[in-house]
């Protein structure tokens, strides 16, 4: 039985507009390096989502600069996103571990500019996304 490859990745991609929602919530109770970080996983799974659909069998790493590079090859306009998306990286480990800043904790560095920023980002990832899946 071949594996439903749509449906693979649309599990992916419920999960992603989950994690952006819960961005959205943890930005409004002012966790705003949960926001940036919840926003990266978004639009890291919804890379994944992407790449899931298309038939790939071996989607890893975390980095969406990586992620986009992988989807180009179903579609060169990820060359496009790679330049915004590749921002959501940073939140991967600097949002959540405080021996990647001088000092200090993630809870204190992150304002409110950043996470709004963060899931702007991850909600342009999750639309370029979703169009690209919509033309298939």
């Amino acid at each position: 039985m071949m594996p439903d490859r749509r449906a693979d990745g649309d599990r992916w991609l419920r999960q992603a507009d989950r994690d952006l929602s819960d961005a959205h919530l943890a930005r409004e109770h002012q966790r705003h390096n949960l926001a940036c970080f919840m926003a990266q996983q978004a639009g890291e799974k919804a890379m994944k989502g992407y790449l899931y659909s298309k038939g790939a069998e071996d989607v890893w790493g975390h980095s969406l600069a990586d992620l986009c590079e992988d989807a180009k090859v179903f579609e060169m306009l990820f060359d496009v996103l790679k330049p915004r998306a590749i921002y959501l990286d940073k939140y991967y480990n600097l949002t959540r571990y405080p021996n990647y800043l001088p000092g200090g904790i993630p809870a204190d560095i992150f304002d409110d500019l950043e996470s709004e920023r963060a899931i702007e980002l991850a909600t342009e990832v999750l639309t370029f996304v979703r169009e690209r899946l919509a033309e298939a």
